[in-house]
């Protein structure tokens, strides 16, 4: 029985983890192309994984904690050692599998997230260069200095 739950979740959550690629591949091409309404539907999408994977693992901690002699004492590891060897073979693969995907995201996911930053201080740099005059700050339609954070810049005009 604690193998099956075990099993079901850890499967679900490398399907997740699976989606989650899928829409970091997707705001990596929105990103590209400059489609802001695709990034945001893809950003949304991830909040939702997110979700359903904290519930997942919710689950999992709580299944655990029921096989562990201290809560937050849990060896996977240990746990597959006491399964019988085609149960722990297929389990460990699991996990093995989910944990190798999980890396890779969060690489991906960093790697699109220094693309942004880096793409927000040539932003700003090129803004301090071509207008000196304004020592760096940005003014709203109405003369008041906004912040220079450049999540919500939108340019329509080509220099």
């Amino acid at each position: 029985m604690m193998f099956e739950q075990c099993r079901e979740i850890l499967l679900k959550e490398s399907e997740l983890i699976q989606h989650i690629a899928g829409q970091q591949e997707g705001i990596h091409e929105a990103v590209m192309s400059r489609n802001w309404t695709d990034f945001e539907e893809h950003f949304a999408a991830l909040e939702r994984i997110k979700a359903e994977i904290t519930d997942l693992e919710d689950e999992r901690e709580r299944l655990f904690d029921g096989v562990s002699e201290k809560p937050g004492d849990f060896s996977f590891y240990a746990f597959a050692a006491q399964l019988p060897a085609q149960q722990r073979v297929e389990l460990t693969e699991i996990y093995r599998s989910l944990k190798l995907e999980t890396l890779r995201v969060r690489m991906a996911g960093e790697a699109l997230m220094s693309y942004i930053a880096e793409a927000r201080m040539t932003m700003a740099g090129f803004f301090e260069i071509a207008f000196p005059d304004r020592r760096g700050k940005i003014y709203s339609p109405y003369g008041i200095p906004v912040s220079h954070d450049m999540r919500s810049m939108v340019l329509n005009r080509s220099f």
